[in-house]
């Protein structure tokens, strides 16, 4: 039976959608290589885990703009079938460019991993590179990853812990809350960046939706990008991103003023460095 979706979740999903396909989508598009480089050490840590072999088909959920679909493309080398999923229409229009001028015969899919009709048992490998907190209905759309794979497939993706272990995250919201007082405050649980701070509920999650040999380990990575991306990073990503849209000219310059400060514990000459503290998480298919 098709499970109802309450009132509640359904406008959560509607949120996202509007999210992704509007400011931030396109803030991402346009801050793709600074995102590229600052996460390239968990997109390393990712296709070392995923372990994909030529000949199989590889999906990546919530992949953006595409970084992670096309780095284990080029890992495994032609034998592979890639696939992307995400569901902002901008940043699969980027992943397409990027592929095509690399000549990398991937296949990206505009559509919600929750609810999408995936071809039964059609994946060997599914893998997210910080792509899977934002699903309104954690459960259904891990089931529903759960019948896009083959018996016997792995799981792998990497989660945000918690806003505390990842100070760096939210500086920008913390250093801009006394100029912006009507910024969205921050709900445990909720679909967002630490919807999957908490290792239970993860574990949970994966359980209920029907995924075996559950391994949850914590992973600390140090990331990197140069300081002159930081201004656009502070004043166009994030709830101070979204906020700034609306804000006078003088607000905006105060604020973005008083958030490149508060990063400056980050800057070490021409780089801005941080911890990122995420989960690695990964599971199995068992028939």
């Amino acid at each position: 039976m098709e499970k109802t979706m309450h009132p509640a979740t359904q406008a959560a999903g509607d949120a996202q959608a509007r999210l992704w396909n509007g400011p931030a989508g396109h803030a991402w598009v346009d801050a793709q290589q600074t995102l590229d480089q600052l996460f390239s050490p968990l997109e390393k840590l990712l296709v070392e885990t995923a372990c994909a072999a030529p000949g199989s088909r590889v999906l990546d959920v919530g992949c953006g703009t595409g970084g992670t679909t096309l780095a284990i493309a080029r890992a495994v080398g032609g034998g592979a079938e890639c696939t992307g999923i995400d569901i902002s229409q901008p940043m699969i229009a980027a992943a397409r460019v990027r592929a095509g001028r690399e000549g990398i015969p991937a296949r990206f899919i505009c559509a919600n991993a929750q609810t999408h009709a995936f071809e039964p048992a059609g994946f060997d490998s599914i893998v997210s590179r910080l792509g899977v907190m934002f699903f309104d209905d954690p459960v259904r759309a891990f089931a529903n990853l759960r019948h896009a794979a083959k018996d016997g497939a792995g799981l792998s993706f990497i989660a945000w812990r918690s806003a505390a272990e990842n100070p760096f995250m939210t500086t920008a919201e913390r250093a801009a809350a006394p100029l912006l007082p009507n910024l969205p405050p921050r709900v445990p649980g909720a679909p967002g960046q630490f919807a999957f701070a908490d290792r239970e509920r993860v574990q949970a999650v994966l359980e209920e939706s029907g995924w075996h040999c559950i391994d949850i380990r914590p992973v600390d990575r140090n990331c990197t990008m140069p300081e002159r991306d930081l201004i656009g990073y502070l004043s166009r990503l994030g709830p101070v991103g979204i906020a700034l849209l609306q804000a006078d000219e003088k607000t905006r310059a105060r604020v973005i003023h008083t958030v490149r400060a508060a990063f400056e514990p980050y800057v070490h000459g021409d780089e801005v460095r941080l911890t990122a503290a995420c989960w690695l998480v990964k599971g199995r298919a068992d028939a």
